[in-house]
């Protein structure tokens, strides 16, 4: 450590590809993915401490890829240099401006600069945002695909003792998604279900899919994002006309859509994804939903145990997360990551000492 420097300052940073081979393509509604192609971001303080983020872009739901965001994170790198952690929130408004059309990066460098504070400090990430809890109870997805996938999917998923699946619907017609999911029903007669259209049906569409499982007697516990994402107004009537709690993904990307969400009844809930947002607005996002009565759901892109590690963090440490869909770890072949969040059966637990969010490189 430099002794005249504040023990807190960024003094290096560096950004390199993350590909992440995957069990089976993660599959949605508008695309999937084969390989999981994201960033790790290292920044590294004058005292020596090291954070790490994590940026996982999906190019099938926001279009940023892993070229984009690297562009989008040299472009900051120089800006980010004798910045002073303690000051996260001032940091976070300038990458808000910095990187407006890149979430992604976002997240992944503000996810650093919470993991070296915390760090620094000694104390594990969930405590500095609230410190609510070290557990959540978690789904497991069920990608999209034909009958036989479902079933093998909801099986293998049972095995793992998980009773919680959530299904990606939206690539097929109604009547074959429910085909699906009765064939998962079927399987897992016990377990509480749900849908995840990614915006991939129309009002009259999501709505044939609901009707086609009340007539099969398919208990459905919630219904996500089933119209795109501009779509405020179908939401609004999906959530109006439905029996299903529905709840906005894709439109709930900052806290202005939150606003516009609770303003127009369209959503029962909102998912809150930091690669859609990055971590310090989806605190703003939390207190509006909480403040509205909307139900939380804490999820993410196709994220190693690195960026699930810190939404575990954000949702365990606030609280109030009725839904935890954290599983893309499971999802992931090989990583070159010792720590973090650990499964058992459907819980998820977070190391109750370790400094940060918990992840480090092996």
């Amino acid at each position: 450590m430099f002794p005249d420097m504040t023990p807190t300052l960024i003094t290096a940073v560096s950004f390199e590809s993350l590909d992440l081979p995957l069990t089976e393509p993660f599959a949605i509604a508008t695309g999937a993915q084969h390989v999981a192609e994201n960033v790790l971001v290292r920044l590294t303080l004058a005292d020596g401490t090291v954070g790490l983020g994590e940026a996982a872009p999906f190019p099938a739901v926001s279009g940023e890829t892993q070229g984009s965001t690297l562009a989008s994170l040299e472009a900051v790198r120089a800006g980010l240099l004798g910045r002073d952690v303690r000051a996260w929130r001032p940091l976070s408004e300038w990458l808000g401006d910095g990187l407006a059309l890149a979430p992604a990066a976002r997240a992944g460098v503000e996810m650093a600069v919470l993991d070296a504070l915390a760090r620094h400090h000694r104390v594990p990430l969930y405590v500095l945002l609230g410190g609510a809890g070290t557990s959540l109870d978690i789904d497991m997805t069920v990608t999209a695909g034909d009958v036989a996938h479902a079933a093998e999917s909801a099986r293998a998923i049972l095995k793992r003792g998980i009773t919680t699946l959530k299904v990606k619907v939206g690539a097929l017609s109604p009547d074959e998604d429910a085909a699906r999911m009765v064939a998962i029903h079927q399987v897992a007669p016990h377990a509480r279900l749900f849908a995840d259209a990614n915006g991939g049906y129309d009002v009259a569409e999501a709505l044939a899919f609901v009707k086609e499982l009340e007539r099969a007697e398919v208990p459905l516990a919630l219904l996500e994002q089933p119209v795109p994402a501009a779509d405020f107004a179908g939401m609004a009537e999906v959530a109006g006309r439905s029996r299903v709690r529905v709840c906005a993904d894709e439109s709930a990307r900052s806290a202005k859509d939150v606003l516009r969400l609770i303003r127009e009844g369209a959503a029962h809930g909102i998912n809150i994804k930091t690669m859609k947002c990055g971590v310090v607005e989806a605190l703003t996002m939390w207190s509006l939903a909480r403040a509205a009565g909307l139900e939380l759901m804490v999820g993410g892109m196709v994220e190693s145990v690195l960026a699930m590690s810190a939404s575990a963090h954000l949702a365990a440490g606030l609280g109030g997360f009725t839904y935890a869909d954290l599983d893309t770890p499971l999802f992931i072949a090989r990583h070159p990551f010792h720590g973090g969040l650990r499964y058992e059966g459907s819980r998820l637990w977070l190391d109750a000492q370790a400094p940060g969010h918990g992840v480090t490189l092996a």
